[in-house]
C-alpha cells in the first residue's frame, strides 16, 4: 500500500480537490499505482501520479509510466473514424456495404457506420470461441464478424460491443486509411500533438508499463465484492446473474477472444503489442486527457460540428449486453448507469470508461478534460468509484 506522501506531480491550486481525492485513495489503500491528469483548455492543471507500477517488483510509478486503459480505447478508435468522416472519406449514414460489401450477410445490409460506432450493430460477441492471437489480425477478426448473423436487427436496439467494437469501427479506419487503427492514430492524432498513447505498444513502452493487478475484495480495500443476485433487483440483478453464467451474452462479449488463457493475461507483451482497437490502449493519464483536450480544440482532430454531432445521444436505456442503462453517441459514452458523472456534467460530458476503473472524460461546454489510469482493478460496472470521485472533484473545482 502506498503512503499518501508518495504522490508526486503538480496541481494548480484551483483544482486542489482533485489532488486531495487522489491522495486520499492512496491513504485508504484503494490504489496500487495510478495517475490522474486534467486539462483546462490547453493548460495542464493537474498532473499527478503515485504508488507502484509493478506489485511483484515494487517498481515505482513514474511520470511517464504508461498503463493499459482497456475500453478507454474505444474513444481513440472513434476519434480516428470520425476524423476520416470529417475528411469525407465515407458517409456515416450510408450502408456499410458501400465500402465493405462482404458485410451485407444475414440481414446486415442496411447497417451504417453510425450503427457500428454506437453499439447498434447486433454483433456484440463472436459466435465461436476465439484465441487471443486473432487480435493481431484485424482483417481476420473483421471477416469473422461480417459472416455472422446479428443478435438483433441492426439499428433497432443497442448493446455493449465490448471487444468486437474494435474490429467493427476499426474496419472503417482500415478500409479508408489503408492502415490499422494503431498506425493511423500514431500518424494523425498522437504524433502531431506528442500524445503519450499507443495502440500497439512498442517494446520499450511495454517494458516500462504498469502491470495490471486483480482487485482486492472486501477487507476495507475500497473495492467492491462480486454482486450477489439475491440482494439485487431489476437490471442489476440481471447483470449479476449474467456475470455468473459463463455463456451469457455479457460474458461472451467481455471475455472472447480468450486473453485469460495467455501467460500474464492482459499483461502479455504479445497482447499489448497487438493493439486491440477496443481494449488495447496503452497511455499515461496525461496522454489520454490530451486526446480529449485535442477533441475539444476545433480542427485539431475533427471540426467542431463533427464533434458536436458525435456526442449527440444515439441510444439510451437498457443495454442488451450489460442489462443496466447505457448511452452512446458515436463511439463516446454519455452519462448513464454505466458512465457516472455528477449532475453538472450530465448534459455536457462525454468520454469512455475502461475495465477496472480507468476513465477519460471531457466536458464540451466547460472545455476541460480528465483522465485517470490505474493498475489495481476495481469491479464496479460503472468504471469505478475512484474515477467518479475524481470527476466529482473536478466539477466541484469548476463550480
Amino acid at each position: 500500500m502506498a503512503d499518501a506522501d508518495q504522490v508526486s506531480g503538480t496541481c494548480d491550486d484551483r483544482f486542489a480537490r482533485v489532488r486531495d481525492v487522489f491522495t486520499e485513495h492512496f491513504a485508504r489503500g484503494e490504489e496500487l499505482g495510478a495517475a490522474v491528469a486534467v486539462y483546462s483548455g490547453d493548460d495542464l492543471v493537474v498532473d499527478l501520479w503515485g504508488g507502484v507500477a509493478d506489485r511483484k517488483t515494487g517498481r515505482p510509478w513514474l511520470r511517464d509510466t504508461p498503463c493499459l486503459a482497456f475500453s478507454c480505447t474505444k474513444a481513440v478508435t472513434a476519434a480516428a473514424a470520425l476524423r476520416l468522416a470529417d475528411a469525407k472519406a465515407y458517409d456515416l449514414s450510408a450502408p456499410v456495404t458501400t465500402w465493405w460489401p462482404e458485410y451485407g450477410t444475414h440481414g446486415k445490409q442496411d447497417t451504417t457506420a453510425e450503427h457500428l460506432l454506437s453499439h447498434q450493430a447486433g454483433l456484440p460477441a463472436f459466435d465461436a470461441d476465439e484465441p487471443a492471437a486473432i487480435g493481431a489480425d484485424p482483417a481476420a477478426a473483421a471477416a469473422k464478424l461480417a459472416e455472422q448473423a446479428p443478435v438483433w436487427e441492426p439499428g433497432t436496439d443497442h448493446g455493449y460491443h465490448a471487444i468486437t467494437y474494435g474490429w467493427l469501427a476499426g474496419e472503417i479506419v482500415r478500409r479508408h486509411a489503408g492502415k490499422g487503427v494503431g498506425a493511423y492514430v500514431a500518424e494523425e492524432i498522437a504524433g502531431p500533438s506528442g500524445l503519450e498513447l499507443w495502440l500497439g505498444a512498442p517494446p520499450e513502452v511495454i517494458e516500462r508499463a504498469a502491470k495490471m493487478s486483480a482487485a482486492r475484495r472486501g477487507g476495507g480495500s475500497g473495492q467492491a465484492a462480486p454482486l450477489d443476485p439475491a440482494t439485487l433487483e431489476g437490471p442489476y440483478r440481471a447483470l449479476a446473474e449474467a456475470a455468473q453464467d459463463p455463456r451469457s451474452l455479457m460474458n461472451r462479449a467481455l471475455y472472447n477472444p480468450r486473453v485469460a488463457e495467455e501467460p500474464g493475461g492482459w499483461n502479455n507483451p504479445a497482447v499489448l503489442a497487438a493493439g486491440w482497437p477496443a481494449a488495447g490502449l496503452m497511455a499515461t493519464a496525461r496522454g489520454l486527457a490530451g486526446l480529449y483536450r485535442d477533441l475539444l480544440a476545433p480542427g485539431r482532430i475533427v471540426r467542431w460540428p463533427t464533434l458536436v454531432d458525435a456526442v449527440v445521444r444515439r441510444v439510451a436505456g437498457p443495454d442488451r449486453v450489460l442489462h443496466i442503462d447505457t448511452s452512446f453517441g458515436l463511439g463516446f459514452m454519455r452519462p448513464s448507469s454505466a458512465f457516472l458523472t455528477p449532475a453538472a456534467g450530465r448534459d455536457s460530458a462525454f468520454g469512455h470508461t475502461g475495465a477496472g476503473g480507468s476513465v477519460g472524460l471531457a466536458d464540451i461546454e466547460r472545455g476541460v478534460s480528465i483522465a485517470y489510469v490505474m493498475n489495481r482493478m476495481g469491479e464496479e460496472v460503472s468504471g469505478g468509484l475512484r474515477a467518479y470521485r475524481l470527476i466529482e472533484a473536478l466539477y466541484a473545482s469548476l463550480d
